[in-house]
């Protein structure tokens, strides 16, 4: 997503006038802003591109195509993906015991799309990675983190005795003990163009983890810690990668180059399961949220994390106190890093890290930059006087899970901008309650009952259901309400429509990509 911006704006195909708002010709909708959680009256205060506070509205001749129910659905359901967890419950280590499964599924608004998620079963450890990355300035970053972070955190968590056994596998060209069990849909991207140099820099992590523990005393496994240093090694050798010049080797203009991943950027929300414990990884601003079902059947949302953004203020004063006194007002200015970037932390962004002297080199050195950066990053951004002033540390939350947890949400922004947690919690707990009145009556229930009250509970079940039979996925569910949302927990089929058939050049005015995952957990007896 356009985590930038820059302060001075660019003509738009769109003619801007005050005679007519593209909401007249579709009712409900209103474009979303470039700072959603800003007020109105600061917002006015800034200088930013229209549609953000004052009666500036677009003009455009698109006309809102009739698509029919199915065709939604097919929109809806096209990126879907369930996965169900098998295993035996008698295993201790088994991810059945913790988990029955995961829902997931991306709508794209940007084109191309520059969100990503993932999903593996780390096979030493057996707990299971989940993440949503939201990119920015490009998908080449959000690509390779995604491909590239999960082997980081399994390098990071294997006994040094595997690590051994894996390098000493490819001293001797054996194949290498796999690490992860990949779940994937078949539309998820794969890149292919630097998987040797990818493979390079993981060796390299392994061996210096080796040298490390050979001359310590091997320690239990430390999570928190774990993750640390996998988000922090894959953004150093994101980093090294770009500074190399790769040209000969493969076509310098590829999508998915070293040079262009480090001058995009990416987001991170990572979720580790292994028994009672989750751990959630957080880098930015999208969001882990628990749904909890209290003691009367009501849903909570409990927010696992936090935004690395402007409106958190231990982030802000974070931000200022790594730099002079002097540079207060520069450092976040319009509650942007240095006036540009959204996020406090994220990989890549390497125009946010660099030293002053490294960036001109890279730009004279390598002239295929101003063919891969993006605008904003053919220059130096204004005030950059102590970098780096952008960290890829994430924030780690520990959490027991509790009988009443009952299920993850991880979601990119592109979501929370268009509903509240307890929103997004309410929807997917009612509609997991509607999915269970769907199932068959037991036999054991359909004896001892009469016909009178088998009567009654099928029309009470056909009453509750009818909203549910939609979506099998709680992810897809979320998304249908998200953008077709009435405000009293149903769905407005003709917003839904207007909001899926806005053509890509206006559909980013009104949303961002969206990428969910919900993990349906198994929550130990207390």
């Amino acid at each position: 997503m356009p985590r930038w911006v820059m302060l001075h704006w660019t003509k738009s195909p769109l003619k801007i006038t005050r005679a007519r708002s593209l909401s007249q010709g579709c009712p409900g909708l209103c474009p979303r802003p470039y700072h959603s959680s800003a007020s109105l009256t600061h917002l006015r205060k800034l200088h930013y591109p229209a549609c953000l506070g004052g009666k500036r509205t677009y003009r455009t001749d698109y006309q809102a195509s009739q698509i029919t129910p199915p065709k939604i659905n097919n929109l809806l359901k096209a990126n879907e993906y369930s996965y169900k967890v098998s295993g035996n419950s008698y295993d201790a280590r088994s991810p059945a015991n913790w988990a029955s499964g995961f829902d997931s599924n991306v709508l794209p608004s940007n084109s191309p799309m520059e969100d990503r998620r993932s999903a593996a079963t780390c096979l030493q450890s057996r707990g299971v990675l989940l993440g949503v990355f939201d990119g920015h300035a490009g998908s080449a970053c959000a690509q390779a983190v995604s491909e590239r972070l999960f082997y980081y955190i399994a390098v990071a968590l294997l006994p040094l005795q595997t690590l051994l056994d894996m390098e000493e596998a490819v001293e001797n060209e054996r194949p290498v003990f796999p690490m992860l069990q990949w779940h994937k849909h078949p539309n998820d991207h794969v890149s292919t163009d630097a998987g040797k140099l990818y493979f390079s820099s993981l060796r390299t992590y392994w061996q210096e983890r080796i040298d490390l523990e050979m001359h310590e005393e091997e320690q239990e496994r430390d999570v928190p810690k774990a993750l640390v240093k996998a988000f922090r090694r894959l953004d150093n050798d994101i980093s090294l990668e770009a500074q190399v010049d790769h040209r000969e080797e493969g076509d310098p203009f590829s999508l998915f180059t070293p040079l262009r991943v480090a001058l995009s950027g990416c987001t991170a929300c990572v979720a580790y399961l292994d028994g009672p414990m989750l751990h959630v990884a957080n880098l930015g601003d999208s969001r882990a949220v628990l749904g909890v079902q209290e003691d009367d059947g009501s849903w909570n949302a409990l927010t696992i994390t936090n935004d690395h953004n402007a409106n958190n203020p231990d982030e802000l004063h974070r931000v200022l106190s790594e730099h002079p006194a002097q540079e207060r007002r520069t450092a976040v200015k319009h509650d942007r890093l240095l006036g540009l970037l959204m996020p406090f932390r994220a990989f890549g962004d390497v125009k946010f890290k660099w030293s002053g002297e490294m960036v001109s080199r890279i730009h004279e050195t390598r002239p295929e930059i101003q063919s891969l950066a993006s605008e904003f990053s053919k220059t130096l951004p204004p005030n950059y006087h102590t970098p780096p002033y952008l960290t890829a540390e994430p924030e780690v939350t520990r959490h027991r899970l509790r009988p009443r947890d009952k299920f993850l949400v991880l979601a990119t922004d592109g979501l929370w901008e268009l509903m509240h947690r307890q929103t997004v919690v309410q929807v997917i707990g009612e509609h997991l309650a509607g999915l269970r009145w769907q199932q068959p009556v037991s036999s054991s229930a359909s004896s001892s009952t009469t016909l009178g009250q088998m009567q009654r509970l099928l029309l009470e079940r056909r009453s509750r259901a009818l909203w549910a039979l939609e979506d099998d996925n709680t992810a897809t569910h979320v998304i249908r309400h998200a953008l077709g949302g009435d405000g009293y927990g149903g769905v407005d089929p003709r917003r839904l429509a207007k909001m899926l058939s806005l053509p890509q050049d206006l559909s980013r005015m009104y949303r961002d990509d969206v990428t969910v995952t919900v993990i349906h957990l198994n929550s130990p007896d207390s």
